[in-house]
């Protein structure tokens, strides 16, 4: 088990550095296969020992060797967050190889798509159909039977968003209501804590920001994306659980 720990946590980092180029590039309209990652100051192409995730950056104290620009401290953290979110999916879904699959590519999606809503309020098709094409995959070949389920659950929760999204169109985009859809297909039955969560801390936010702002704060638009990430990540690691404790209180 520590070798698997170690692996994914050096998975992570290098998916991590890919995920960076995805949310860069994806919502600009550029390729993720090429050209090699340049330099933001003077755009010489970065070569491959000052491109290794997190220790580069650190040993470059997060300037470019080439001219000396600064360079954002979210590529680190993004390698480091992937790499935790690996580790734990590993150390959690360790006995399910086929759920383990299902979970890195879907905490792989989830930190892109929160990268993207963050920066730009967008959450890209392109991102949300490779995950589900992906997805779609592994179920078919380790879980066929559990396709009806998936389907129904990326159908109910899309269909909630949607619904929300009519309803109040500034506050809900259907960028949300496909991630919500696609969480569905990844989840299953366990999509429904992940979706409570994700209102739930979105809520709380948006009270947070009241009580501080005042009436100002419901001028101010909040991206969605990083809140249904977050219950993505609740539903993937303890849905089963949350479902199981509110039948058995409440049955």
């Amino acid at each position: 088990m520590a070798a698997a720990a170690v692996m994914a946590m050096l998975g992570g980092l290098i998916a991590g550095s890919f995920v960076t180029v995805v949310a860069h590039r994806v919502p600009r309209g550029e390729s993720v296969v090429g050209p090699r990652s340049r330099c933001p100051g003077c755009g010489v192409q970065i070569a491959a020992y000052d491109n290794v995730p997190v220790f580069s950056w650190a040993l470059l104290r997060g300037h470019a060797r080439c001219c000396g620009a600064s360079i954002s401290a979210r590529y680190p953290l993004t390698e480091m967050t992937l790499g935790a979110l690996y580790l734990v999916t590993v150390l959690v879904l360790w006995d399910d190889p086929a759920q383990l699959a299902l979970g890195l590519v879907f905490v792989t999606m989830l930190l892109a798509v929160t990268l993207t809503d963050l920066e730009r309020r967008i959450i890209p098709n392109k991102v949300l159909a490779v995950a589900a094409a992906i997805g779609i995959a592994i179920v078919v070949v380790t879980d066929p039977a559990s396709l009806p389920e998936r389907a129904i659950a990326a159908a109910a929760a899309g269909g909630l968003f949607f619904l929300a999204a009519l309803a109040y169109p500034r506050g809900m985009g259907l960028g949300d209501v496909k991630l919500a859809a696609t969480m569905g297909l990844f989840l299953g039955r366990d999509v429904a804590p992940a979706i409570l969560v994700a209102l739930l801390a979105g809520s709380a936010v948006g009270l947070a920001m009241i009580a501080r702002q005042g009436s100002a704060a419901r001028k101010q638009a909040i991206p969605f994306g990083p809140f249904l990430a977050f219950g993505g990540m609740v539903g993937l690691l303890l849905g089963s659980e949350l479902i199981d404790l509110y039948l058995g209180t409440f049955s």
